[in-house]
């Protein structure tokens, strides 16, 4: 399974709330869209708890590279993209093949 982990860091002029108010309320909308997605996450960084700056951490997984690849090209895909961009300081984005130890 392949899964890209995203750490996002909100703009400047935006507060923790009105970031995570966004991204949950707004941008999973788009992201839930994306084709060939099989499971997505969003973890809040609870706020004053990390001093890196990461306001959250996206979590999207889908069956290969080749798929995330062919979804983020589409229109949907594009969107989401421009979307996040417009909304955060920083992303970046941490591309795995995800290997699970443990699972309940």
């Amino acid at each position: 399974m392949f899964k890209a982990m995203i750490l996002l860091s909100r703009r400047d002029d935006m507060t923790h709330e009105e970031f995570v108010h966004w991204w949950v309320s707004e941008h999973q909308l788009l992201a839930a869209q994306l084709p060939g997605v099989r499971r997505i996450v969003f973890n809040v960084v609870a706020q004053g708890a990390d001093e890196s700056g990461i306001d959250g951490v996206a979590e999207l997984w889908f069956d290969t590279r080749e798929d995330f690849d062919a979804a983020y090209a589409t229109e949907v895909g594009q969107k989401t993209a421009a979307d996040s961009l417009a909304h955060v300081s920083s992303r970046v984005r941490l591309l795995t093949d995800e290997h699970v130890i443990l699972s309940s």
